[in-house]
């Protein structure tokens, strides 16, 4: 099973997002039916480790990993650090270009939050990647879809963006599944 880990901003804070998005140059090509492929509300979440596959006979190891986890990261807090999604930015170019916004607020948190779960994955023996944390919502992967010109513009709008704040209170393991319409599956949740 094809397994992540991650924090989902409440409804509120991605209705407000998606509002946003509405109003960018990428809204409208996507309303007017330009293959966008923007992030989809009901999918929206900040990913803290990527698994990958993962055997379901080691579904208890990566649950008692991400468990320990959060229990250290509560450990180390008198409540949930407290978020916001704002300003934004571009990875890479040409057709892997991918729109995202930022995470701003209690941000350092949710990094220590990335690096308790990596190092329990790790310390299990369990896969994970490796890339180093950028705390962040990807907003859409317009590739070259669409002209540079209007993806930089949307950056800077992005920029001007600040959502309402929120508490990040759960940590999730999530399965996804791949194709045409990507699903993804709660699997488990641990309060922080």
């Amino acid at each position: 099973m094809r397994l992540f880990v991650a924090v989902c901003p409440p409804e509120d804070a991605v209705a407000d997002l998606t509002d946003q998005i509405a109003r960018l140059r990428i809204g409208a090509a996507a309303a007017a039916g330009t293959n966008i492929r923007l992030a989809d509300p009901a999918h929206v979440h900040l990913t803290l480790a990527f698994l990958g596959e993962v055997e379901a006979d080691r579904l208890i190891e990566v649950e008692s990993a991400l468990g320990l986890a959060a229990q250290w990261f509560r450990d180390g807090r008198e409540e949930s650090p407290r978020l916001r999604l704002g300003g934004g930015g571009r990875f890479g170019r040409g057709r892997f270009t991918v729109l995202w916004v930022d995470v701003r607020g209690e941000a350092e948190a949710l990094a220590v939050l990335a690096r308790l779960v990596r190092s329990r994955l790790r310390a299990a023996r369990l896969p994970h990647d490796d890339k180093p944390f950028r705390a962040h919502l990807t907003v859409a992967r317009p590739g070259d879809r669409m002209d540079r010109v209007d993806i930089e513009a949307d950056r800077v709008a992005l920029d001007g963006y600040l959502g309402p704040e929120w508490p990040a209170t759960e940590l999730l393991l999530v399965r996804s599944h791949l194709g045409p319409r990507p699903r993804y599956d709660r699997i488990a949740a641990w309060p922080i």
